[in-house]
């Protein structure tokens, strides 16, 4: 495997783009009839902190945070070319990830998954992520599962 190259960009970059329609198409065959549900929460207009990792200057795949709470960010539109899975890039895109939210000051990630994406669940709890109940739109979505993780925030938050 020769190196990754992860870069830092937002939502306008068109290989992002280019990687999410490629995740869509996987996530419409997986999630089937619930697809629908589950796209009206993956937009990816006005998203500030996207990566894309490229190997051999080729887009191969991307992730993203977004605010969700006051103090948690959000993991969103994670994806591997199929080409290019199992060789730890998913890993590397989320320790960027983190990094960026600890950057930010939030002091947590939560995300959500789905139960036909087993690969997904236990790359996450392998990484630190654990189960817990699910949050917002997905409360009730037997499908879902919804995960966190408690990062070490490199800005304090005011008067703390």
């Amino acid at each position: 495997m020769s190196d990754i190259t992860l870069i830092r960009t937002d939502s306008d970059n068109a290989d992002f783009r280019k990687l999410v329609a490629l995740l869509d198409q996987d996530l419409a065959v997986r999630d089937g009839d619930d697809h629908t549900f589950y796209a009206q929460f993956n937009k990816v207009d006005a998203i500030k902190e996207v990566i894309v990792a490229y190997q051999n200057n080729v887009p191969v795949a991307c992730g993203a945070i977004k605010p969700f709470s006051g103090h948690e960010a959000e993991v969103k539109r994670m994806f591997v070319h199929p080409d290019y899975r199992k060789q730890g890039i998913a890993a590397k895109i989320v320790t960027e990830l983190e990094n960026w939210a600890n950057e930010l000051g939030f002091t947590a990630i939560v995300l959500e998954t789905g139960k036909k994406q087993p690969e997904a669940i236990a790359l996450y709890q392998k990484i630190g992520y654990r189960i817990t109940p699910n949050y917002g739109q997905y409360i009730g979505v037997d499908n879902s599962v919804c995960m966190v993780k408690a990062l070490n925030a490199k800005h304090p938050t005011p008067n703390a």
